[in-house]
């Protein structure tokens, strides 16, 4: 189950990345509006565009297809993990909502606030796999739920902090989306001003990335007071320092892939990667940041006592 449900988020994960690399090189329609087939056929003509959208297809429907042999197999085993269950009941789910609405912007145009929300289903999908994966990983190395009996319980306060966070994580993400969609990227020049000013002109593309620029910065406060809160309160929970590292790096990560956007914004090659890096880090740290959502919960959960 363990090796299944990695393989699954591996799938997943390059499902994202190549739904980025399709957006970015405008290769959306590069098998017509058609869909499944690519230009009448299975097997398409070796274009540039009909090979990367026809590739994303093709690990997509992988992904897809892994996801329902996971939840399959642990249904089967009838595991007494029914978070796992959830997890990989989820990742099923959405895979599935963000494939329909992937093969209905082909065959039909949509708005970039509908394309925006392909992008946030697939993110979820590739969330909901990771937590499958962490969670069986715990399971083998740990000893499975009894071990959060031997940890200690999480407040309140921080519990909301850490649910706000992940969420609010999710609102950057389907913002920095939109701006990909409404093509707003190159409003907002240089790093970390925008058009050399504080506060723009808001107005069309300009307002719609320095809106996202703004979420961003605020974006970068919450982890790292989320991180500050991890290590003075519960550095003593291995797998809250692991988050804690994993967050901070990846949000670093995502300040320099963010200010490398717009010095490499006239070098196309550089900027793709930069972009592609940008998008496939925000999604594991939403998938990290889930993870800790879950944890916190069943440490909200009281200790269980031997009677």
């Amino acid at each position: 189950m363990k090796k299944l449900s990695y393989l699954t988020t591996l799938f997943m994960f390059f499902a994202t990345f190549g739904g980025g690399v399709v957006t970015r090189t405008e290769s959306g329609l590069g098998c017509g509006d058609e869909w499944p087939l690519c230009h009448g056929k299975f097997v398409p003509a070796h274009t540039l565009a009909s090979v990367i959208e026809y590739s994303h297809r093709l690990v997509s429907t992988t992904a897809g297809l892994l996801a329902i042999a996971t939840l399959v197999l642990f249904i089967w085993t009838r595991t007494k993990r029914k978070d796992l269950v959830l997890f990989s009941f989820l990742t099923v789910v959405f895979v599935t909502i963000q494939g329909i609405m992937g093969a209905l912007a082909v065959v039909y145009s949509q708005s970039a606030p509908v394309m925006a929300l392909h992008l946030g289903f697939a993110f979820i999908s590739l969330a909901s796999s990771l937590m499958t994966s962490l969670g069986a990983r715990q399971e083998e190395r740990s000893g499975g739920l009894a071990a959060y009996d031997r940890m200690p319980r999480t407040s309140k306060g921080f519990r909301i902090f850490v649910w706000a966070t992940t969420f609010y994580s999710y609102i950057v993400v389907y913002s920095g989306a939109y701006v990909s969609h409404t093509d707003s990227a190159g409003a907002c020049a240089g790093f970390p001003l925008c058009n050399g000013e504080l506060v723009p002109a808001l107005s069309g593309g300009v307002g719609i990335a320095w809106v996202h620029r703004l979420a961003g910065y605020l974006l970068v406060i919450m982890i790292l007071l989320l991180c500050g809160f991890l290590y003075r309160s519960y550095r003593d929970i291995r797998e809250f320092r692991i988050v804690g590292a994993l967050s901070a790096s990846l949000i670093a990560f995502q300040i320099l892939t963010g200010a490398s956007l717009m010095i490499t914004m006239g070098r196309l090659e550089l900027y793709m990667f930069n972009v592609l890096a940008h998008v496939t880090s925000i999604a594991v740290l939403f998938g990290v940041l889930s993870y800790l959502s879950y944890l916190v919960w069943r440490l909200d959960k009281p200790v269980k006592t031997s009677s």
